[in-house]
């Protein structure tokens, strides 16, 4: 997904994978928060895991959010989601 399909979409995109507890634990979080979001497996994906290494020094660091203003956090906390969603 590029920047701008998240954009269009008005949701938040998190890069996770199926084992990642910080991953887990943020989806949990924003399903409680009522933010909507997407995600996507960088382990099954390519693309997706090339645009994380490349926000977090080639590291495959997750979650790594993605927002509809196009700006990226690596594993924030729920607080910082809610305040780039709500501004």
């Amino acid at each position: 997904m590029t920047d701008s399909e998240a954009e269009g979409r008005g949701t938040v995109v998190m890069y996770s994978t199926a084992w990642c507890g910080y991953c887990l634990r943020l989806k949990a979080q924003m399903h409680r928060e009522g933010i909507p979001y997407t995600v996507i497996d960088i382990e099954a994906d390519a693309d997706a895991a090339r645009f994380v290494a490349e926000h977090n020094g080639g590291n495959h660091t997750v979650p790594t959010v993605l927002f509809p203003d196009g700006s990226v956090l690596t594993n924030p906390p729920i607080g910082a989601v809610r305040a780039r969603m709500h501004g």
